[in-house]
């Protein structure tokens, strides 16, 4: 993603965190169940786009992911204690666009992309250089990462090759025959256009297939409105493979049933504003889908956000037929309609137990100047026909013109619901130029970031 083009190269993080849970309060909004707040990185830097998994196979190993360049956090205790530890490949200068997943052993992978430096700022095949999408494994639940990282995808430094880019892993913890599967959907920037592709393990993770183009025709080939850009993929109980994307100012969908061998032929499935638009003090932004699926119901849950409404909202549609037939789109926010109010960045998660829906974003709902934001978790258990919205944080803060990337991260499971997310804090010394920073062609950016992990506990407290 374009937050992986302006990495700079931070000191490597290496420690354990010493925990004081921040009791969250809010005053429009209800207050998330049992909400406690953490502080991943104990000082502001370069610090966004974070992804977050539970271990299906034991619930009490979470792990939280995020970049400049890779770091892995985990927890051994449902995320009541975060240890943070450097995952950055050693073999290249750049690392980011992180996405994390247990598969049915319940080992964890953290899968990134890996460059040196750019060609042309946002048309990143042009003058590209060795890239490509890589994994690395944890067998012990995040506590270490294999030394070597496994390639999906590499480019090595030629004239013409493409640039890898914005990847999102995804594992098959269903019973059906394609059980441990692991799969990698990214886009594929070329000179002349935008592909997305994908790529499958059936070996956890230690091979990969030669990726395989899944959209019915290429994007623009700029990191802008029109490419090809945003995969996000779930499974079901008998092993299908779903998978969504943006292109145009349609949400793209497409299917396998052989464990992605092959897959259907990509459909526009929702009608959207454009993807990409622009948000007060904020670099960049978009409304990137996710797709999730309930195992009991096989209902599919889509999300995004888009300006339809003139103001950003969050919005959701569902399938109970597999994907043929969709949903009118309903707003997943609930402040007022045209209230000139930013909801924006949200994350999809389905609870596998409860079968809840949880959408996770940054609201701007209390600040009239729409310039500061919350991070806000809504949450339904009527299959999305009506959402609660909880503040997960209650002190506003503004972004400043800082990068946040393209995204934030959610998981749930049994109750439990742990969110992940970029914030700017109020005030802070600026840090030091990286040698990143002062080699890197793109304009250098406001530094200034910090992650930070949310937990919440629906468990006797179900959203309504």
């Amino acid at each position: 993603m374009q937050s992986s083009k302006i990495l700079q190269l931070s000191v490597a993080l290496a420690f354990t965190i010493v925990v004081v849970p921040i009791l969250i309060a809010a005053d429009e909004l209800p207050k998330a169940p049992d909400a406690h707040v953490f502080a991943l990185t104990p000082e502001p830097g370069y610090f966004t786009e974070p992804g977050v998994a539970v271990n299906p196979m034991n619930p009490q190993q979470v792990v939280a992911v995020f970049q400049d360049n890779v770091h892995a956090a985990y927890s051994t205790d449902a995320g009541a204690t975060w240890h943070v530890e450097d995952a950055a490949p050693k073999n290249y200068r750049v690392s980011g666009d992180v996405s994390a997943a247990f598969d049915n052993q319940g080992h964890s992978f953290v899968c990134y992309i890996a460059f040196d430096k750019l060609g042309t700022f946002n048309y990143w095949a042009h003058g590209a250089t060795r890239n490509g999408i890589f994994v690395r494994r944890s067998l012990d639940g995040g506590k270490t990462w294999e030394e070597n990282h496994i390639p999906v995808a590499e480019q090595p430094s030629a004239a013409g090759i493409p640039f890898e880019d914005k990847p999102y892993i995804v594992a098959d913890n269903s019973k059906s025959k394609f059980a441990g599967n692991l799969y990698v959907g990214w886009t594929r920037w070329r000179l002349e256009d935008s592909q997305m592709v994908i790529s499958r393990s059936t070996d956890d993770g230690k091979t990969w297939s030669k990726p395989v183009e899944i959209d019915a025709h290429p994007g623009l080939p700029r990191d802008d409105n029109g490419a090809a850009e945003g995969f996000d993929g779930a499974v079901g109980p008998d092993g299908t493979l779903y998978a969504i994307w943006s292109q145009g100012d349609d949400l793209m969908f497409v299917t396998s049933k052989d464990g992605g061998k092959t897959f259907s032929h990509a459909r526009a499935v929702l009608h959207t504003a454009p993807i990409m638009f622009a948000i007060d003090t904020l670099d960049r932004a978009n409304g990137f889908p996710q797709i999730a699926i309930d195992p009991k119901s096989n209902r599919l849950y889509v999300t995004w956000t888009d300006y339809r409404n003139g103001d950003i909202d969050v919005f959701l549609a569902t399938s109970s037929d597999r994907g043929k037939h969709w949903s009118a789109p309903i707003r997943v926010n609930n402040d007022a309609v045209h209230n000139g109010a930013e909801q924006f960045f949200q994350w999809l998660a389905v609870d596998p137990v409860d079968g809840s829906v949880n959408v996770m974003f940054y609201d701007r709902r209390n600040d009239a100047r729409n310039r500061k934001q919350i991070v806000v978790l809504a949450r339904s258990s009527d299959g999305g026909r009506t959402f609660s919205n909880y503040a997960w944080t209650d002190e506003p803060f503004e972004a400043g013109g800082a990068f946040f990337g393209d995204y934030s991260g959610l998981a749930a499971y049994g109750g439990r619901v742990y969110g992940v997310w970029t914030e700017q804090p109020a005030a802070h010394p600026p840090p030091e130029k990286s040698e990143a920073e002062e080699s890197k062609n793109a304009k250098p950016k406001p530094r200034g970031t910090v992650v930070k992990v949310g937990t919440a506990d629906f468990h006797g407290a179900p959203g309504r």
